[in-house]
């Protein structure tokens, strides 16, 4: 089974007190995250400063040796504050996400000329990687398998 990734951040920052204030304050914020076998799906939040927005998401599996973007698409309708807007993405991982490994990324969001990003104040937001344990292998356990059956 593929690994699961196990945020080491709240997974739904949006849930918590003050957010659409974050937002406000600092142009872009992570809303959610989900690992899922496809990969780590998710939703950022953004301050509507002009029409035209662009929303990706930088991460990597090796420290920042290397990395990939990936871009994150506008999901209307809008989040009913009337300032913000919504993005989802998806980090699409497969076989790359070995177990164990730790998948770090931030988020991007350009408008009007300007650049802001959602390092998680410095931090980066961090999953670690660990294999599914699968359940138990062994044979079905028959009721009546210590039972004897003679034929004569």
């Amino acid at each position: 089974p593929p690994p699961l990734l196990e945020p080491l951040f709240p997974s739904q920052p949006g849930a918590s007190p003050g957010f659409v204030e974050r937002v406000r304050q600092h142009k872009v914020r992570l809303e959610w995250v989900r690992a899922e076998p496809a990969g780590l799906r998710g939703a950022v939040r953004v301050l509507n400063l002009a029409y035209e927005k662009v929303v990706s998401v930088r991460y990597t599996l090796n420290g920042w040796a290397s990395c990939a973007e990936a871009p994150a698409a506008y999901q209307p309708p809008g989040p009913p504050d009337g300032i913000t807007d919504r993005f989802a993405f998806l980090l699409p991982l497969g076989a790359a996400a070995a177990a164990e490994a730790t998948l770090e990324f931030a988020v991007r969001y350009r408008v009007a000329g300007a650049e802001y990003w959602d390092n998680n104040e410095g931090k980066n937001y961090r999953l670690r990687g660990r294999q599914r344990v699968p359940p138990a292998a062994g044979p079905p356990q028959d009721p009546d398998s210590s039972a004897w059956i003679h034929f004569i």
